[in-house]
């Protein structure tokens, strides 16, 4: 089976994406499959990577954030879509990526994989000290009947856990498929206490050697609600001294490292890839402590788990999936004050029980094994089920008759191309 999946937010020094997407070539060249990655970048070329190809379109950057492109040309991505001759593809964004391959005429099994929720990742962080999250959800009713006229174009939209499943269908969304992610448990596992490491950042971030470390890895974005956990631990700091390491980058990183310039408590180590040094840290730290309430399944909670570390999240999300009361406590996103009390009653408890507690839990954590074999099975069991007709079937079927997008897109209620652009214009129903 040849996988292709257009990624609009692959980038080089990505986040949570670049790396699900690395493990995902490995995963299909050890199961057998072809994957490629199509990527917006600064210049058309290919690479070989892990046992796949990373195939660059050439793009413009996405303004304030340099390390990202955005897909604008329709034809250049068919044109790959075409050489390439895919089984299954992939959108892997709600964007100009997603459309795309939304209207691409081939056939192909398509699926949207729904990586990032914008209401609560960007709409919640902006104005949910305003007003409610579900008065925000309402006021977004045009992003959803966009997001379901896109998802119509496809035969699944994938997600990473069962909440964000529950959420889509509960605006509408057709063919939701929740196929929880994973993680590499093997580097976290293995990780152990470093007092030196330790050492250097509670040193780095102006605390005392006897202080509590909590450790925070986090792209620089709005989403991830830094600024809080900075308050946070500036608050408990008036009593107690606590550090706050903070592992990443991002467009926010220049205001990021301005407020922790401030005063002390807070140090930010930047951006990593060396994943055994990240583990060390996480397995030397007292907690982490996370800000995002927009996680579609918390890549960075599930590996501090496995490194015996307690955690501290915010109460809703992918995140809040993952904790439990017996090593975690959580509080509302975006709230300082309840932020610096859950950090407070975890820093009271037992540290020993909490790791036990942990590193039980951590058991069930599911692996990239278990992800990537539970997805690809989804795919062929929808390439075996091309043949029924129905729904998406019928409009790729009327697209290879020569009936025309538009025909086909009229009898199934679905936007046709020339209704599509590649930016974020929301579709009245």
């Amino acid at each position: 089976m040849k996988v292709l999946d257009v990624a609009e937010f692959y980038a080089e020094k990505g986040g949570g994406v670049k790396t699900y997407l690395d493990q995902k070539l490995r995963a299909g060249a050890a199961a057998g499959h072809e994957v490629v990655i199509v990527a917006p970048g600064p210049r058309d070329h290919e690479q070989q990577r892990d046992g796949g190809r990373i195939v660059w379109v050439k793009s413009p950057r996405v303004p304030g954030d340099p390390r990202y492109h955005l897909f604008v040309d329709r034809r250049a991505v068919h044109d790959v879509l075409d050489r390439e001759r895919p089984d299954v593809v992939e959108g892997s964004s709600v964007y100009g990526g997603g459309w795309f391959v939304g209207s691409w005429p081939g056939s192909a099994v398509r699926c949207l994989v729904f990586h990032q929720d914008p209401v609560a990742a960007l709409g919640h962080p902006l104005l949910d000290r305003l007003v409610s999250s579900a008065r925000i959800d309402w006021a977004a009713a045009p992003f959803w009947a966009y997001l379901r006229r896109l998802s119509a174009r496809f035969d699944t939209t994938v997600v990473a856990g069962h909440w964000l499943q529950e959420r889509l269908t509960r605006f509408g969304v057709p063919r939701v498929r929740a196929i929880p992610f994973g993680i590499d448990p093997a580097p976290f596992r293995r990780a152990r206490r470093d007092p030196q490491l330790r050492a250097q950042l509670l040193a780095a971030a102006g605390a005392p050697d006897d202080a509590p470390l909590l450790v925070c890895v986090s792209r620089h974005h709005p989403e991830k609600r830094l600024f809080t956990l900075i308050h946070a631990v500036r608050r408990l700091w008036k009593a107690q001294p606590v550090a706050l390491a903070i592992f990443g980058d991002g467009p926010l990183r220049r205001q990021i490292d301005v407020e922790a310039e401030k005063g002390p408590g807070v140090v930010v180590a930047g951006y990593t890839r060396d994943r055994e040094h990240l583990a060390r840290a996480l397995a030397s730290a007292d907690a982490l402590l996370h800000g995002s309430a927009a996680e579609t399944y918390g890549l960075v909670v599930a590996e501090a788990m496995c490194a015996g570390t307690p955690l501290v999240v915010p109460d809703v999300g992918g995140a809040a999936d993952l904790a439990d009361p017996a090593y975690a406590e959580v509080y509302p996103p975006g709230d300082v004050d309840k932020c610096a009390a859950a950090i407070r009653r975890l820093l009271s408890r037992d540290p020993m029980r909490l790791r036990v507690a942990c590193l039980e839990a951590a058991r069930s954590v599911q692996t990239l094994d278990d992800h990537f074999s539970g997805l690809f099975e989804h795919y062929e069991a929808l390439l075996a089920s091309r043949s029924g007709g129905n729904g998406v079937h019928r409009e790729k079927a009327a697209r290879d008759r020569g009936v025309g997008v538009a025909k086909a897109a009229e009898t199934e209620g679905t936007p046709s191309p020339a209704s599509v652009t590649t930016g974020f214009h929301p579709d009245r129903e």
